[in-house]
């Protein structure tokens, strides 16, 4: 139990810690939690931070507690943002509850027979019952508020244009009872978080230390920056989620994939298992071979087995090949038309009449025909300096008819110009 802190900071993992809180555990088995933000109903890789804090606590011999947040998901957390947010339906709430807790089942274990087995826990449970009156009488009169207005979360807020709501100057005192009840009734006396976090989180150790006289600790981690300064975990297409309906395996894959040298060399510590042993080796072996990649492409099979499974992992290989080798016809024609979309997720589409391919078309009025090329004389020019293949392979003869014999799963063909340029023809 007395590694946690330890491994925790060689990963940089440890930004705030309270006073003790080392030594709390180290002396016994302690409970721990961490609050999840239910306002979509799948996580994204911004929440894997908290996970992974979850899943040391338990490797330590510590017992993790997530809690999903159905209360506080109807106030809305103000720590970094610039202005208020939408609020959720009760409805919509509770399908992204039950959806985040399908997820946090995935990583951490559950087994009852177990001292420190996970526990899921919902403030909506302890929330519902107390009125607005309990609250400021029982709650609130411990907290001044002097000590809520010298929290830089409000501060930010109450010197921007938009000020802050009634609601969300309160969040801070509803996330500190949160802290408080699982203390109370759950032997709680350890809460971990971001470090955007660590204004509600000590609200919740003073709350419990004016309120009860108990004890309780805390530590923040760092919030997960990009080297370029770009916002960690979005792409062009948004969040990369943990859903893999949201977003696919292969997409997942390649997000750790392409992460720069500086970002990957702090995600391996973070985002895997792997043991300072076995990080020193891989960053010595990067070293001067930067241009093989060896630190993402250990980076993003760790965390895509860790997320999602072995064969997505090797499947989101596979599917980086089609792409970016050039003998790998063979394995296009194996993909069914779920993998098929995944890797082409991204390419442009072009809709070609099924009908005449069913009668055969020239490979020259194909690609003109497309738009691929702006005239029919530019695609000879192209076909014949052999610039393009079909389903990779190479096509050099402008008089090649291509029909529906060619087609993948009987509706798509992979066009390609030059190296890099993929165009997937939708036969309809």
């Amino acid at each position: 139990m007395n590694s946690l802190i330890e491994e925790l900071k060689w990963r940089g993992m440890i930004q705030d810690i309270m006073p003790g809180t080392e030594e709390q555990l180290n002396k016994e088995m302690t409970n721990g939690y961490i609050g999840f933000d239910p306002t979509a109903d799948s996580l994204h890789i911004g929440s894997l931070v908290p996970i992974i804090l979850l899943i040391h606590l338990q490797q330590n011999g510590h017992k993790p507690i997530a809690l999903v947040g159905g209360a506080t998901g109807m106030v809305g957390d103000p720590s970094g943002k610039s202005e208020e947010r939408n609020l959720l339906s009760e409805e919509v709430l509770n399908h992204n509850l039950a959806c985040v807790k399908k997820q946090l089942e995935h990583f951490l274990n559950f087994d009852s027979t177990l001292p420190n087995a996970a526990e899921i826990v919902n403030n909506y449970d302890w929330f519902k019952e107390i009125s607005f009156l309990h609250f400021i009488r029982d709650i609130g009169k411990h907290i001044t508020v002097n000590y809520m207005m010298s929290k830089d979360s409000v501060k930010k807020r109450l010197e921007g244009d938009n000020g802050m709501s009634f609601t969300e100057f309160t969040y801070q005192l509803v996330q500190g009872y949160d802290f408080y009840w699982l203390h109370q009734n759950k032997n709680c006396k350890l809460q971990m978080g971001g470090s955007d976090q660590w204004g509600n989180i000590v609200t919740g150790t003073e709350l419990i230390r004016r309120k009860s006289a108990g004890e309780a600790f805390a530590f923040t981690c760092p919030l997960m920056t990009k080297a370029d300064g770009g916002k960690f975990g979005k792409t062009e297409k948004g969040n990369v989620w943990l859903d893999a309906k949201k977003t696919s395996p292969y997409q997942f894959y390649q997000f750790w994939l392409n992460a720069a040298d500086a970002d990957a060399e702090r995600y391996i510590k973070i985002f895997t298992f792997l043991s300072k042993e076995e990080i020193e080796i891989l960053l010595a072996q990067h070293k001067g071979n930067e241009h093989q990649r060896l630190l993402q492409k250990r980076l993003a099979e760790e965390i895509t087995c860790f997320v999602h499974s072995r064969d997505d992992y090797e499947f989101a290989v596979k599917a980086s090949e089609i792409l970016f080798n050039n003998d790998t016809a063979e394995i296009l024609k194996q993909l069914t038309e779920d993998q098929l979309l995944q890797v082409m997720e991204g390419v442009p589409t072009v809709t070609f009449s099924k009908d005449e391919l069913n009668n055969g078309v020239d490979i020259v009025s194909l690609f003109a025909n497309a738009n691929i090329f702006t005239s029919k004389g530019d695609a000879r020019k192209n076909i014949q300096g052999g610039a393009v293949s079909i389903n990779k392979v190479k096509e050099s003869d402008i008089t090649t008819i291509i029909n529906n014999t060619h087609l993948l799963n009987e509706k798509y063909l992979l066009l390609q110009k030059g190296k890099k340029n993929y165009y997937l023809v939708v036969a309809s």
